[in-house]
């Protein structure tokens, strides 16, 4: 990986993979999206906002995403990657639930309470870009690192369309833009998951022919 050496430690002033200030940064990001988490849960279910409740699921996942990568952090290369495949098909698992309740959403035609979207869509939105900016020195790590980073910055930008939503609701009285907003989140979602998942299974397939006797040709 550029600028790392196999050691995980660096000699060019770069982020330390998985040392302490990649564990602390973890921490505080595992306590912020708990915390938001929580937030959310309710104030999606009164607003009667797919893109809240989307947000909100996202924030639990990112929960247990940092509470994972804590755990592997200092474990070998081949089981970080294992565990970010994992998390890959958790994120395609979650965008697979934002469809179904945006789905139903659209079907139901629901017009979501857009003051309590654009309050709570504020709020998150700093939290994730405070996270966000802690975590992109280390958007170049290993796939389980990358993951983390992937899915803070598509947290991000979801909350910043979950504030174009309350805003597309307040001035259309529709639930419409809600509906989009919650399906444009999904697919970042699944945009996410199949990246996490390519470089999981590039480290996994590195580690494999590296564990193979030299001159090994497979016949």
């Amino acid at each position: 990986m550029t600028g790392c050496c196999p050691d995980d430690s660096c000699s060019s002033g770069g982020p330390v993979l998985n040392g302490p200030a990649w564990r602390r940064a973890l921490w505080i990001a595992l306590g912020l999206n708990g915390a938001m988490f929580l937030a959310e849960v309710g104030s999606g279910v009164a607003a009667g906002s797919a893109s809240l409740q989307a947000d909100a699921l996202d924030f639990l996942g990112d929960a247990a995403n940092y509470a994972i990568s804590l755990g592997v952090a200092s474990t070998a290369l081949v089981w970080r990657a294992r565990v970010a495949f994992l998390k890959g098909i958790s994120l395609l698992a979650l965008a697979s639930w934002v469809i179904s309740i945006t789905a139903l959403h659209a079907w139901s035609g629901t017009v979501p309470k857009a003051e309590i979207m654009g309050l709570v869509g504020a709020l998150a939105l700093l939290t994730n870009a405070g996270v966000a900016v802690m975590l992109f020195r280390y958007r170049g790590g290993d796939a389980n690192m990358r993951s983390v980073w992937i899915c803070s910055r598509n947290d991000a930008i979801g909350n910043l369309a979950v504030l174009l939503a309350a805003a597309g609701v307040f001035g259309t009285d529709t639930g419409w833009p809600d509906v989009i907003v919650a399906a444009t989140m999904a697919a970042l979602g699944i945009s996410g998951g199949w990246q996490i998942i390519r470089q999981a299974i590039s480290e996994l397939n590195q580690t494999t022919a590296a564990a193979l006797p030299s001159g090994w040709s497979g016949r």
